[in-house]
C-alpha cells in the first residue's frame, strides 16, 4: 500500500512538470518573456505563473477532495475556452507594449538600397538598464505572471489531476499529491522560461530581429487563442449546446 502510495506521488510530481509543457502554457509564457534581455532574470515570470496555477488547483483540490466531486465536463470546456481568450489578450498586449514605445518602421536611404528597421523613440530606463546588467537578482513576484498561472489551473490535463484525487482515499496524500504536482509545474516551467527567454536575450543587438520575434510570439499567441475558441467553442459544441 505504501509502495503504491509513493509512486503516486511520484507520478503527481512528473505529472505537474509534463503540464506545464501544455502548448498553451509555453505561448502564454512566451509573450511575457519577449520583453527579458536577460533569460536567467526571466525565471520568475515561470516561478510566478506556476505558484498561480498551484493555487488554483489547491483550492480546486481541496473542494474535490472534501466532496468526492468532479469538474462537469462543460465548465472543463469553458476554462479552456476562457485560457483562449487569455492568450489572445496577452498577444495584443505584445503589440500594445510596442505602441506605447512608440515601436514603428523606419525607412532609411542607403547606396545599396532603401531599408527599414524598427525604431523605438521611448527613453530607456535606468530601471530597464539594471535588468538588462543583473544575474539573476533577488526573487521577483510576477502578478501578471500569477494571474495567467492561476486561469490555467484547472484547464487542460490539470483536469487529469483534478480527477486522479477523486481514486486517492487519504485526504492528506491527496493534498500532497496537489504539493508535488505543483512543485513539479513550478520547477519545470521556471527552467522553461530560461529556454523561451534565449531568443529574445540574444536577439538583443539587433533591435529589428529582436521586435520581429516578439510580433511572431504575440501574433502566435492571437492565432493559438482562436484556434483553441474554434476547437473548444465549435469541435467541441460548447457554444453550439444552446446553454
Amino acid at each position: 500500500m505504501e509502495s503504491s502510495v509513493a509512486a503516486a506521488l511520484i507520478l503527481g510530481l512528473l505529472l505537474g512538470a509534463r503540464h506545464s509543457l501544455d502548448p498553451d502554457h509555453v505561448v502564454a509564457v512566451s509573450t511575457m518573456v519577449s520583453e527579458y534581455r536577460n533569460p536567467f532574470k526571466a525565471i520568475w515570470i515561470g516561478v510566478s505563473w506556476g505558484l498561480g496555477h498551484t493555487t488554483t488547483l489547491f483550492i480546486v483540490g481541496l473542494i474535490v477532495i472534501g466532496l468526492r466531486v468532479t469538474i462537469p465536463e462543460n465548465i472543463a470546456l469553458f476554462l479552456e475556452l476562457i485560457v483562449g481568450v487569455m492568450l489572445i489578450i496577452l498577444g495584443l498586449q505584445v503589440f500594445w507594449a510596442f505602441r506605447k514605445k512608440k515601436v514603428h518602421l523606419h525607412p532609411h536611404d542607403h547606396d545599396s538600397g532603401q531599408h527599414y528597421h524598427f525604431h523605438s523613440h521611448a527613453e530607456v530606463s535606468d530601471h530597464t538598464a539594471h535588468h538588462k546588467l543583473s544575474f539573476l537578482g533577488k526573487p521577483s513576484f510576477r502578478l501578471k505572471s500569477y494571474l495567467v498561472g492561476t486561469v490555467h489551473g484547472v484547464a487542460g490535463s490539470a483536469a487529469l489531476m483534478l480527477i486522479a484525487l477523486t481514486a486517492i482515499d487519504s485526504p492528506w496524500t491527496g493534498i500532497l499529491y496537489i504539493v508535488l504536482f505543483g512543485l513539479g509545474s513550478i520547477v519545470s516551467m521556471g527552467i522553461m522560461t530560461i529556454f523561451l527567454a534565449v531568443p529574445f536575450s540574444t536577439s538583443a543587438r539587433f533591435p529589428t530581429f529582436n521586435r520581429l520575434i516578439q510580433m511572431a510570439a504575440g501574433t502566435f499567441s492571437i492565432i493559438f487563442g482562436f484556434f483553441l475558441i474554434y476547437e473548444i467553442g465549435i469541435g467541441e459544441g460548447l457554444l453550439l449546446s444552446g446553454g
